[in-house]
């Protein structure tokens, strides 16, 4: 069955870094594109990161242009989110999702999530 583990996150000072990964299983990964949410509480999920199936092209909003990248590994069927800089406004539950056409729908698969706290 489709799954997608993320894992990185922690407690981080205002400057830090950190790097997450999610590793999926299940489908073929290197086929489809790979985003990256977040969700603090309260507010609504925002779009942080997505990539192509090759890692051709990525995108990102303005508030994490610059400071996070995203990647993936194929061979590994893993995608990553380097992030640099934090800000207390990073703040969140950090997924990543695909979308996958199963019984001639679109379906969203989500991991369990990972918390990232920027906090002095």
């Amino acid at each position: 069955q489709v799954q997608l583990v993320d894992s990185g996150g922690g407690l981080v000072q205002p400057g830090g870094s950190l790097r997450l990964s999610c590793a999926a299983s299940g489908f073929t990964f290197s086929s489809v594109p790979v985003n990256w949410y977040r969700q603090a509480p309260g507010k609504q999920r925002e779009l942080v990161a997505i990539i192509s199936p090759t890692a051709y092209s990525t995108n990102y909003p303005d508030s994490v242009k610059g400071r996070f990248t995203i990647s993936r590994d194929n061979a590994k069927n893993t995608a990553y989110l380097q992030m640099k800089n934090l800000k207390p406004e990073d703040t969140a539950l950090y997924y990543c999702v695909v979308l996958l056409y199963v019984d001639s729908e679109y379906r969203e698969y989500r991991g369990q999530g990972t918390q990232v706290t920027v906090s002095s």
